[in-house]
Parts: C-alpha cells; structure tokens; sequence
C-alpha cells in the first residue's frame, strides 16, 4: 500500500494526490436580478431617451413648427378668419406637430433600433417591455410641447380666434402624443426593414397632414370615414371646438376619450410588437 501523499500510478502516469483530499464544493450560480417594477423603470427610460434626443431631435422639432405655421400662412389665403375651417386648420396644424415627432421620428427610431440590434440591449435589462415602449414615447411626445404651443398661438392670431380655451392643449397634446407615439413605435417595431419603416412614418404623417388641416366638411365622404380611424383627427376635433365662443364641452370630453382609448390600444399594440421583435 502507498504511504500518505506518495504518487498514485494511473493510466497517465504519477499523479501526486494527497490522501485526504476533499472534493471541491459546488457553488450555486448567483441569482438573476429582480425585474424593475413598471414605474422606476419607466422614469428611467424616459430620462435616458430625453436625454439622447435632446440634441438630435430639437431641430427636427423647429423643422416641425415652421411646416405647421408655413401651412397656416398658405391656409389663410383660401380660409376666412374665424370660421369653422379657420377653426380646423389652427387645430389640425397644431397637432401636426405632435404627428410629426410622435408618429413619424418614432416610427424612424424603433425601426433603427430593430435594424442595428439595439433591442437586444434592452431584452437584457430587468426592465419590463412596457418600460421601453411607454419611456420612449413619452420622451419623443414632450418634444411636441413647445412646438404644438406656439403654432396654436400664432394660428389664433392668424386666423382671429379666441385663446381662451388653448388650455385644452394641456389634454390634446398628451392624448394625442400617446396614440401616435404608439401607433408610431408599433409600425417601426413591425417594419421588416429600416427603410419601410420610415416609409410608414412618413406616410403616417402625411396622412395627419391631409386628413387633420383640411376641413372635413369639405372633403368627399369616403375620404371622411378614413379620417375618423387617424387616432389624431379625435384632437383635431377637441382642440377645434375650443375656439368657439362657447364649446360644447360634452363632445370635447367625448373627442379626448376616444383618444385616450385609442392611446391605450396602439400603446398596448406597441408593447407586444417591441416583444415580438426582442425574441428574434
């Protein structure tokens, strides 16, 4: 019998190997991180997006305002001050606004992140799916704030309507901005491709241009049934009917609760849409 510590003859040769050796203890992995809850992660999101934005997007925002108030000054040429068109055309531009940064930006971003793999930066944060989806479109929708004010302002001056009731906007520009933040994350999320995403946002807007400016007693009724499924025509309409003498508050309260579903839906279509593309 070999002594204690001596070699142990095996098919490879002499290994040392002490008598009393004890087998190495298994160490449990270490355990996965809780999943941020909803809120924390949220205010997270939207702080980093605001953040990353801030420098890119603020002269997209100009670039918005003066389209919207380039529309009114060509609008006011065909349009009478203070009539119901005059109405449509302040409110319709104003939410363009918000249509062209919270649908059409957005749809452009998503669409960049699926493309460049950025999602998968995401999927390994403990942050839940509608997290990303609600910080981002809350971060794209503040950007509309200023723009969406002054060219209301500027459009009320224009055309000779009251300012009175622009405090409508303080309901309009949220509403409005989450229904079009998420149709706009949804079609960037789904877009096989980056450049059909910016297709779709682009036709998205275009769609906000021609179906929210225009008066819709003026357009042909198959035309006027497509506007009423344009979940920003439903601010149009809100922000319209402030600028009378005396608003009809009832079907102002009607027009933001339609929006406000619809935000809820397109929002809801958005987060699958971010975890359908995070899992391929």
């Amino acid at each position: 019998m070999p002594k204690a510590g001596a070699p142990v003859e095996e098919a490879g040769g002499a290994v040392p190997r002490p008598a009393d050796a004890a087998p190495a203890p298994l160490v449990a992995p270490a355990p996965l991180a809780a999943s941020a809850r909803l809120l924390p992660a949220l205010a997270a999101v939207y702080r980093a997006q605001l953040s990353r934005a801030r420098v890119a997007r603020i002269p997209l925002l100009f670039v918005a305002t003066f389209q919207s108030i380039g529309i009114m000054v060509l609008m006011r040429g065909v349009v009478d001050e203070g009539g119901s068109a005059a109405r449509s055309v302040v409110a319709g531009s104003s939410v363009l606004v918000v249509a062209f940064v919270a649908l059409n930006l957005l749809a452009q971003y998503f669409g960049q992140l699926r493309a460049s793999g950025g999602l998968d930066h995401y999927a390994t944060l403990p942050v839940p799916p509608a997290a990303v989806v609600l910080g981002a479109a809350a971060a794209y929708a503040s950007f509309t704030v200023p723009g969406t004010a002054v060219t209301a302002v500027v459009g009320s001056a224009l055309f000779q309507l009251p300012m009175g009731h622009l405090w409508v906007l303080a309901a309009v520009i949220p509403l409005s901005g989450a229904a079009l933040a998420g149709l706009g994350a949804a079609l960037g999320l789904l877009a096989p491709r980056q450049e059909l995403a910016t297709l779709l946002g682009q036709l998205g807007m275009s769609a906000a241009l021609l179906l929210g400016v225009l008066p819709a007693d003026r357009m042909p009724e198959v035309v006027s049934y497509a506007r009423d499924l344009l979940p920003s025509t439903y601010g149009v309409e809100a922000l319209a009917r402030s600028f009378d003498g005396q608003p009809d508050w009832l079907a102002v309260c009607a027009d933001l609760g339609v929006c406000a579903g619809v935000a809820v839906v397109s929002l809801a279509a958005a987060t699958w849409a971010y975890r359908r593309a995070a899992v391929r």
